[in-house]
């Protein structure tokens, strides 16, 4: 079965993943060579239930893989990705609180998330406490990621 990883942005989905196995799958790029263009625009052109569909059937073609893979981070508002997520027994929840997540969303210059630069601060905080019951149903294992560094994280994976 795949490890997946899950979490909200800036939980360290990809930099965790990269560190289990140099040839992880990393969804929001794999789903990004599928539709042939980048994911904001898919969703301004198709919208999001096209995107969830789409999100939906590569993560169903991953889930029976022995591979890691690290998701996007609102792979959990689909109730169907949800059920994927849930069955697969290694759905690991890289879980930290709203501070220190914003904290290195801010920080970080090389990935511009568009849900955090169009969003105040109060309304990025709605979409992070909107999500955590859903992270919470899909996962198996809950790792606390807040202070850690990624090689201890790994290390409690296993």
């Amino acid at each position: 079965m795949a490890k997946i990883l899950i979490g909200f942005m800036g939980s360290g989905k990809s930099t965790i993943a990269r560190l289990l196995d140099e040839n992880f799958v990393d969804m929001d790029s794999l789903i990004t060579q599928k539709i042939g263009m980048p994911i904001a625009d898919f969703f301004a052109t198709k919208g999001e239930e096209a995107f969830r569909a789409i999100e939906a059937q590569t993560l169903a073609e991953l889930a029976d893989s022995d591979q890691v893979i690290a998701t996007g981070g609102g792979v959990v508002t689909s109730p169907a990705n949800r059920e994927i997520l849930a069955t697969n027994p290694e759905t690991i929840y890289l879980k930290a609180d709203f501070d220190t997540l914003y904290d290195r969303i801010a920080k970080d210059e090389t990935n511009v998330r568009p849900l955090f630069v169009n969003n105040s601060k109060e309304d990025f905080q709605a979409i992070f406490d909107g999500r955590q019951r859903f992270y919470e149903d899909a996962a198996n294992i809950v790792i606390d990621v807040t202070n850690k560094t990624p090689e201890e994280i790994v290390e409690e994976i296993g």
